[in-house]
């Protein structure tokens, strides 16, 4: 007997992919081991990667990541980098996206001190705050200004954007396993990531040298729980700046595109704050 998809149901597997992605993008590299006293800083103030998103073919939307200028945070220097994530205007009709992301990390590169995440997707929305609080090793939780208990963390401990450009900072070479706790502040987990392999990557126009990494998700929740076959890869530039260019993900609902369309201020060399 055949089976009928309703258009609706198509469309919001379309939109899941902009939220999917949005996540992907965030927690596909939690865990990293921790930097030496001696790394490089490959990002600079002004750096903008827009990706195109797709749900298997059909464009769902984009992605933009930007490295903010070097802020204040409790009196020291800290970087701020920031995700935005949107359905277009043909999966708006049905399942609207606008997701924000900021985060803030010491000038160290080795622990957050800041987070923040406005969700937006249908009717599902989200006005989240973490704070950290170094000295007692905790971070808190709040969704519209509500707090949950405090958590204990490790030292180290990173948010889900923050280790992605604190992945950025390692040096990494085929067969390394890397480890690092990351948090949402609900809980803490140590995650592992693995470098798999280097390949050569067509995108749009543009080939790049890069490794493939390949995160264990086992201690991911959400959809990834519920896809025993689930799988994500990342595959980043070869050279200092280890820039993502392309992510896809396999999950119960489908398989899941990030491209990368433009980059600015992406150049050699990096501010130190």
């Amino acid at each position: 007997m055949p089976v009928t998809v309703s258009r609706t149901a198509v469309l919001s597997r379309r939109a899941a992919g902009v939220a999917l992605i949005t996540a992907i993008l965030t927690l596909c590299m939690p865990s990293m081991s921790p930097a030496s006293d001696s790394f490089s800083i490959p990002f600079r103030t002004g750096e903008r990667l827009t990706y195109q998103l797709r749900w298997t073919i059909v464009p769902a939307g984009e992605a933009v990541l930007e490295v903010g200028a070097v802020e204040s945070v409790d009196g020291k220097p800290a970087y701020r980098f920031m995700l935005r994530a949107r359905s277009n205007a043909f999966v708006d009709i049905f399942y609207k996206v606008r997701d924000r992301i900021d985060a803030w990390i010491d000038s160290s590169m080795q622990y957050s001190v800041g987070y923040r995440k406005k969700q937006r997707e249908g009717s599902h929305k989200r006005n989240v705050h973490l704070a950290f609080d170094r000295k007692r090793r905790q971070v808190t939780y709040y969704n519209y200004g509500r707090a949950k208990e405090p958590i204990t963390i490790p030292d180290g401990t990173l948010d889900p954007l923050s280790a992605l450009y604190f992945v950025r900072t390692l040096s990494l070479q085929p067969g390394q396993e890397i480890r690092r706790p990351v948090t949402d502040g609900k809980k803490w987990v140590t995650g592992v990531l693995r470098v798999i392999r280097k390949e050569v990557v067509t995108v749009g126009e543009r080939r790049f040298d890069t490794l493939l990494l390949e995160p264990d998700l086992k201690h991911v929740g959400g959809v990834f729980e519920k896809s025993p076959n689930a799988r994500i890869r990342v595959w980043v530039t070869a050279d200092h700046r280890k820039i993502p260019v392309r992510v896809t993900s396999r999950v119960v609902v489908g398989s899941f595109v990030a491209e990368l369309v433009s980059m600015s201020g992406s150049d050699s060399g990096a501010e130190n704050p």
